[in-house]
């Protein structure tokens, strides 16, 4: 079964601590937190000190998503804030390589993400370094947006690429993640699913939202 990953980008910020313990009691199996900087994506969200808010309501495991020019000048902020899991774009890193093995020094699992128009190519020669690999299913920016249905055979060709490669990283999608194109981003060949407006924005709460994407995966 894949994981149920919750961003808190589609929480409300005003109970944000609650939100947070929500999704912990339904199920999800960590927390994925939007890192933007206003530079490599038009939108500004939060700073280590929203995570470390995040951790202190919560024992799942925290994924940060640093969507942000320069990553490795904040690796440390983060992981120091409370982060599990730290992903950067293979577009903002022009020495992933060291900028993923200074995340794994400090302890963390490092994640490369990468842009719906971003070529496979580009993540060759890092597949069998890193924990996860990130195929973005909307451009990254906001939340809300609408699954790129043209992505399903990128996630397909990248799956085969992991295994080509004898990789043990997870394949995580996020982006317009709902009870329609979780099912088949999962048959493509992804195992976490990011989401946000499908968890948060349920009327009945996040403990439904999480259930009715689990129910369309059963």
């Amino acid at each position: 079964m894949a994981l149920i990953v919750p961003s808190i980008l589609s929480a409300d910020f005003a109970q944000l601590g609650e939100q947070v313990r929500a999704a912990q009691a339904g199920g999800a199996d960590r927390l994925h937190v939007d890192v933007m900087d206003g530079r490599f994506v038009p939108n500004i969200t939060v700073g280590p000190l929203v995570m470390e808010a995040v951790r202190r309501h919560t024992t799942l495991p925290l994924e940060a998503h640093l969507m942000i020019v320069e990553p490795e000048r904040y690796v440390e902020d983060f992981a120091r804030a409370g982060a599990d899991l730290l992903i950067v774009h293979q577009e903002a890193s022009p020495h992933l390589h060291r900028t993923i093995q200074r995340i794994q020094r400090l302890g963390k699992r490092a994640g490369v993400a990468i842009n719906p128009a971003t070529p496979l190519a580009m993540l060759q020669e890092i597949l069998g370094d890193v924990d996860l690999v990130l195929c973005m299913t909307v451009n990254p920016g906001f939340s809300g947006q609408d699954f790129i249905s043209g992505m399903l055979p990128k996630i397909e060709r990248l799956r085969a690429m992991i295994q080509q490669h004898g990789a043990r990283c997870d394949l995580e999608v996020d982006g317009g993640i709902q009870t329609q194109s979780a099912p088949v981003a999962v048959r493509a060949g992804a195992n976490v699913l990011v989401a946000g407006s499908a968890v948060y924005g349920d009327a009945d709460g996040a403990a439904a939202g999480i259930a009715r994407l689990r129910a369309a995966l059963a």
